[in-house]
């Protein structure tokens, strides 16, 4: 029935099935339920089923795929093209799904799928550990895992999929399964990094690490050193243990505090350390970085590492309108660093900037077939982002994006960090995992031959 509409189904089964709550557009919670992070989502789906727990999952994908309307699943909301909504579909809501336990024996943590990374920080903090991913408080576990998962611990912890120890899974004929390395070993494989194309992961179960304190904050630099600044943040990198990382961004400066008013609105170059090594080693690790040039600000020292998560938060606002573009890199030659500053310093307003996440250290040291994330030979994960609450101002935002991408992408590795991309079109997909794709085809016919979860960075079911 793939292409019906609302009239042609028997809705029934969600009001008789659903323990959640079952969302429609006469509903005076509707405008809230369907608006995500991007303003620039603006879609009207038919129903949205928020689920309190599993059987309302299964009920929901179950009625989605007999009735052959369109699905979306939607965790955190925050998916920058907009696939956790749709027109005229089901919204799979998994937001009031929110449990966490944590083993502080085990070192794990088990998550549900609605959970924000705000929610696990708060929860494994309590216990002196964390598992890594993310660099923003309100992002959702469930997209972030998928995609992969870069934050301010990959260098010394690994990815967020390489930390996921289990998941599980309603898959698209309705079954409930576990995938862990001796369960639906495909399955697992395919979900670390193959976004939510194989089913709606209803929890996630993670190796948690012990990461309290971090001695973490920005290092800000005019422009005019944000060639030596690249260089210099390049080569530390490069010769820096494990437990340094750090995200290289061009941004505009907040009017307001912590920065000075010297700062406010000027362009400047930056980056946002974070050392889990002893702290008394953070000052020697990070003299190269004071040395070059002494910053214009510096906000560096030991924090409780949920405070580092959360210390952008207010730069990544819902309600305004968003587009991205990404790239992996494995090198910064000259001719780059030349382009980055180019682009870098024609950053549009507070909203918008340029990063680079590190995606090495113990992140790169994992075999590139061991899990669908495939660019295990890249350096960073770079993103162009730009946001603002105008609509109207909105196409002009996009060109720049576009722009500063079409700058950038001579010197990327072909693909894109699939959380980073926009719908860009299927060949930038396939370049995303590269010699991976065709596997993750293949598992994507076993699991989900019909496509129903194709509201995603989409992998095609293998002919």
């Amino acid at each position: 029935m793939q292409g019906a509409t609302v009239t042609d189904v028997d809705t029934s089964v969600l009001d008789t099935q659903i323990r959640g709550d079952v969302i429609r557009p006469e509903d005076d919670r509707y405008d809230d339920a369907r608006t995500t992070h991007n303003a620039g989502t603006d879609k009207h789906p038919a129903f949205i089923v928020r689920c309190r727990d599993v059987a309302d999952v299964i009920t929901a994908v179950n009625f989605a795929r007999s009735s052959g309307l369109p699905l979306a699943v939607r965790g955190g909301g925050h998916n920058p093209a907009g696939f956790s909504m749709v027109d005229d579909g089901i919204v799979l809501d998994l937001s009031a799904m929110r449990g966490i336990k944590v083993d502080p024996a085990a070192r794990t943590a088990t998550v549900q799928g609605g959970c924000t990374l705000g929610d696990v920080d708060h929860a494994t903090h309590a216990f002196g550990l964390a598992a890594p991913g993310g660099v923003v408080s309100t992002t959702g576990v469930g997209g972030l895992t998928l995609g992969g998962g870069t934050g301010h611990l990959t260098r010394s912890c690994g990815l967020t999929i390489d930390n996921l120890l289990e998941a599980d899974v309603v898959l698209a004929d309705g079954t409930f399964v576990p995938a862990n390395d001796h369960q639906n070993e495909d399955l697992f494989w395919a979900l670390r990094g193959g976004g939510g194309n194989f089913g709606v992961v209803t929890s996630f179960t993670f190796r948690l690490h012990p990461v309290e304190t971090v001695v973490a904050g920005p290092m800000l630099w005019p422009l005019d050193r944000a060639a030596e600044a690249l260089r210099m943040y390049d080569q530390l990198l490069a010769d820096g243990p494990d437990e340094l990382t750090g995200v290289f961004a061009f941004f505009v400066v907040p009017p307001g505090p912590p920065f000075p008013e010297d700062l406010h609105l000027k362009t400047v170059c930056g980056i946002v350390w974070c050392y889990t090594g002893p702290p008394e080693s953070a000052d020697d690790v990070l003299a190269p970085a004071r040395a070059f040039a002494p910053p214009v600000f510096e906000l560096v020292g030991p924090m409780p590492f949920p405070m580092l998560q959360s210390m952008f938060d207010g730069l990544a606002a819902p309600g305004m309108h968003n587009y991205w573009r990404g790239e992996f890199l494995r090198e910064l030659p000259d001719e780059a660093i030349a382009k980055h500053v180019e682009y870098g310093s024609t950053v549009p307003n507070v909203f918008s900037a340029v990063h680079l996440y590190p995606v090495d250290g113990i992140a790169g040291r994992i075999a590139p077939d061991a899990t669908a994330w495939n660019y295990r030979d890249a350096r960073w994960a770079e993103v162009v982002f730009t946001a603002d609450p105008d609509p109207a101002a909105f196409d002009g935002l996009k060109r720049w994006v576009v722009e500063s991408w079409e700058l950038l992408h001579p010197f990327s590795m072909g693909g894109g960090y699939v959380n980073f991309l926009v719908d860009e079109g299927q060949a930038r997909v396939e370049a995303s995992y590269r010699d991976n794709y065709e596997r993750l085809a293949q598992i994507k016919r076993k699991y989900d031959p019909e496509n129903l979860f194709r509201l995603s960075q989409n992998i095609q079911p293998a002919a």
